[in-house]
């Protein structure tokens, strides 16, 4: 994670960057603790922003996942387009050079996670969902099917982990469901989102460092980290914050000073607050507005004040 935040340093030049205005309910970072983060923000844009404000790196296409990597080249799970209509897997290097795709087979791509040996994780949704391990050769490694719905496609998963024990982690939006997969495709661990709002839907699942799990679920406009029970030891909602600052909360990344950063896809005004950060006591401390319409779907913190972060993101 060390080498994340040289990207900051040479994308610099790629493209022209937007002067950030710091003021209540306009465009940029606000933190009254003095916080800025640089970023990878996926969703209908794609971009880097560093920590001074400005945007140093763009995609021309909407992506649902992303991480800039220790090269400095950045992984994404393309979505649905022209060139790729069933989303892909790429990656970019500084320049807009794409030196590495894997194209979706069924309806879409879904996540996308670096693993070791350079090897990635993605899942695709379709009549036949998967999870994938693939080699930058595009072979196959890992391969099962995910067991959820098949009605709904775009409903079936979003951001699948692999785990530090050799499971995955994934996420099965309308089974209301968080699922633990061997290797083998073989179901070992199961929590359930709440049942009301009935829109809690899982999208991001994150395995902490305490064996708890924290999940984003969207439309339900809360955040959960379960034990391994399931049971709710931690949430989130609007009623806990000064305003209703989630909208449809996907993205999420816990950082090492225990805080939590939350992407809000539903915040579609030009004046909404699209990321947040908090505390475990559910104080904000950071927000983030992009001054353009559309939403975040899932953040990669790449440092905060200018220090990168330190270990693998938990996200």
């Amino acid at each position: 994670m060390k080498n994340y935040f040289r990207v900051v340093t040479w994308l610099a030049a790629v493209v022209g960057s937007a002067g950030i205005v710091l003021a209540d309910g306009t465009a940029g970072q606000q933190s009254p603790a003095g916080i800025t983060h640089s970023f990878l923000a996926t969703g209908g844009e794609t971009y880097i922003m560093s920590g001074e404000g400005k945007i140093i790196w763009r995609f021309a296409g909407g992506s649902r996942d992303g991480w800039v990597l220790p090269s400095g080249d950045v992984l994404l799970a393309a979505s649905k387009s022209k060139d790729y209509p069933s989303g892909a897997i790429v990656v970019i290097d500084k320049d807009g050079k794409v030196l590495f795709e894997f194209k979706g087979t069924q309806s879409e791509v879904d996540t996308i996670q670096p693993l070791e040996g350079g090897h990635l994780l993605l899942t695709e949704s379709g009549p036949k969902p998967r999870l994938m391990e693939i080699d930058r050769q595009g072979k196959v490694i890992v391969e099962f099917p995910l067991q959820c719905q098949t009605q709904n496609f775009h409903m079936q998963t979003r951001m699948a982990r692999k785990l530090p024990n050799g499971n995955y982690l994934v996420p099965h939006l309308l089974d209301k469901a968080v699922r633990e997969y061997t290797p083998e495709g073989k179901v070992v661990w199961e929590a359930a989102t709440p049942k009301e709002p009935k829109e809690a839907w899982p999208f991001t699942a994150i395995r902490l460092e305490n064996g708890n799990t924290l999940i984003d679920c969207t439309h339900g406009d809360m955040v959960i980290e379960v034990d391994k029970d399931g049971k709710i030891v931690w949430q989130l909602t609007n009623a806990d914050l000064p305003a209703p600052l989630l909208h449809d909360p996907c993205g999420a990344q816990r950082l090492p000073n225990g805080n939590t950063v939350i992407a809000s896809y539903g915040a579609a005004g030009e004046n909404d607050v699209k990321v947040l950060e908090v505390t475990p006591k559910k104080e904000v401390v950071w927000t983030y507005r992009s001054g353009h319409k559309g939403g975040v779907h899932e953040i990669q913190i790449l440092d905060t004040n200018g220090k990168p972060l330190e270990g693998a993101p938990l996200r």
